[in-house]
């Protein structure tokens, strides 16, 4: 453990892979630590994602290491377990055992999501049940969708899908919990809305084909955008301490930062889905750039003397 990292990078998504692009351009010594586990590998392509538009994720995050690597950046797979003050500096435990020491930890863990419990939803789930319009609804253009959400969020959901079809139908499944201001600017928009309890989703060659509910009936539609939570995947944010923002309208338990990507434990920074960023891989690229500018530019401040104005200089919990 004589060995120190200038930084160490948690999760190796798309933000922490563009912070580990960074860091490894300006020359730090950098170890990105990947469980694996990010959450749009599910998803058939990146939708909206300039130069990679429609390219499956699993490809972006290999061409990403390869470029990680060129730069000396090294990548391990793994979790990591725990993260402590030592020395003024961070002492990161791994699950297979390890621990190396860092000046800086950048957490880009992103988050979970929790799509509805309802039978036919994971074997759809990133394909045609989505949760992001930006990222799917070009392909569910002039399709039947449905919306399946409750209370103004249904409304703003359903609304913004006009964008892509008018063949849209919010289902309450029981209730929709839509006041009577709700039910008239959906029906203004031609927007049904259908509150029966639902039963589960039928495919057809891995596409959604009709929402069965309760009482057998079926309603055909090729897509369906769900109002999904998202919540961190483990307790490494509360174990280091670092101050929670949420629960937010999407996040259950976002990481607080400032706009440097800093969070309230001096040292460690964050970002991409983990900070309540909206949830898109080309938002998490750029977080993750930014973060790791200010990580090497807190450093340069420690290196040469020169504290810049608002950045940390001290690489030690508070």
């Amino acid at each position: 453990m004589d060995e120190i990292w200038d930084c160490l990078v948690v999760g190796g998504g798309a933000a922490g892979l563009s912070a580990g692009l960074v860091l490894g351009r300006a020359r730090r010594k950098t170890l990105l630590i990947d469980a694996g586990e990010q959450s749009n590998l599910a998803a058939a392509g990146i939708g909206g994602l300039l130069g990679h538009d429609g390219r499956p994720p699993a490809e972006l995050y290999a061409l990403g290491r390869s470029e990680l690597a060129s730069y000396g950046v090294q990548i391990r797979s793994g979790a990591v377990t725990d993260v402590t003050g030592v020395d003024g500096a961070f002492a990161v435990r791994l699950a297979d055992g390890a621990t190396e020491r860092t000046r800086r930890v950048l957490l880009a863990t992103g988050m979970a999501y929790l799509p509805p419990e309802l039978p036919g939803v994971d074997e759809l789930w990133g394909r045609s049940v989505f949760h992001c319009p930006f990222c799917h609804g070009w392909e569910i253009a002039d399709q039947p969708l449905a919306v399946l959400a409750r209370g103004e969020r249904a409304v703003h959901l359903a609304l913004l899908s006009r964008c892509w079809t008018d063949d849209i139908v919010v289902l309450g499944d029981g209730s929709a919990d839509l006041d009577d201001a709700g039910r008239a600017r959906l029906a203004a928009a031609g927007i049904e809305v259908d509150e029966r309890t639902l039963a589960v989703l039928d495919s057809d060659d891995g596409e959604l084909s009709a929402v069965v509910f309760a009482d057998g009936s079926r309603l055909a539609r090729r897509g369906m955008l769900v109002a999904t939570g998202m919540r961190q995947r483990d307790r490494l944010a509360a174990r280091l301490g670092v101050d929670i923002t949420g629960p937010g309208p999407g996040a259950e338990d976002p990481v607080g930062v400032d706009p440097l990507c800093r969070t309230s434990i001096s040292g460690v920074f964050a970002a991409g889905d983990l900070t309540g960023e909206m949830p898109q891989v080309a938002a998490a690229i750029a977080a993750g750039s930014r973060a790791a500018s200010a990580v090497v530019q807190s450093l340069a401040a420690d290196d040469f003397g020169l504290p810049l104005p608002g950045l940390a200089t001290a690489g030690g919990r508070q």
